[in-house]
């Protein structure tokens, strides 16, 4: 029996509101923003730290500067302790996942929830997507001016390929993983009852995968419009 939905998604494909929907009807707890919320207490760090690497990878000066200050012992146990950055947040991550993974009875939007929780037998794995036009629709309804909905649609994909590619060695999207992915164009509703639909469907029954992770938490070398 499926206890996990993991959504997956493009920028502007309306996945916040589709996943809070799923979680209303079926009486299961929604970790979207209250998953950056956790990693935040957690790691006794204000939430905004925790959302600067939401999915995406530190900048290129601060890899430089930990690499350079890994040079020493004290340097080192320096830095970590004043730094929050994407490499402390995916270990936490991790452990997050986990436990979210015996908990069950949960709906949970990006942050890799896919390649964490790409063996859990009861997870249900979804990835939504939308043609361009639309995305920028649901941006600009969202409150934001076309150049900025342009920006964000172009930007923030981006940066989840780059993390996607550095933490989990793998492409974005990694069609393997999914059960099912939807073109949210057909409408919210349609897109809540598909997946409810195909859970029902599927249930049971072994789903193959040709993903073959490398190292999870180790690297390879911002809206409701979640």
């Amino acid at each position: 029996m499926f206890r996990l939905i993991t959504i997956e998604r493009e920028y502007g494909s309306g996945a916040a509101a589709i996943s809070a929907q799923l979680a209303d009807l079926l009486g299961w707890k929604l970790w979207d923003r209250f998953l950056t919320e956790e990693i935040a207490r957690l790691a006794h760090v204000d939430p905004s730290a925790v959302k600067r690497c939401d999915e995406r990878m530190d900048s290129r000066f601060h890899r430089f500067a930990k690499t350079f200050w890994r040079g020493s012992y004290e340097r080192s146990a320096q830095l970590s302790n004043q730094m929050f950055d994407t490499d402390r947040m995916m270990a936490m991550m991790q452990e997050t996942m986990d436990r979210i993974g015996r908990e069950g009875n949960a709906v949970i939007v990006g942050r890799g929830a896919p390649f964490f929780l790409r063996e859990h037998p009861a997870a249900f794995h979804v990835f939504l997507y939308a043609p361009r036009s639309e995305k920028i629709r649901r941006i600009v309804a969202d409150g934001h001016s076309e150049a900025e909905a342009i920006e964000l649609v172009d930007s923030i994909d981006r940066e989840r390929i780059a993390y996607v590619k550095h933490y989990f060695n793998a492409d974005w999207p990694t069609r393997s993983l999914y059960h099912v992915m939807l073109n949210t164009a057909v409408g919210n509703e349609s897109v809540v009852q598909t997946i409810l639909d195909t859970m029902r469907l599927v249930e049971g029954r072994p789903k193959a995968t040709d993903y073959e992770p490398q190292n999870l938490t180790a690297p390879a070398e911002n809206s409701s419009l979640r």
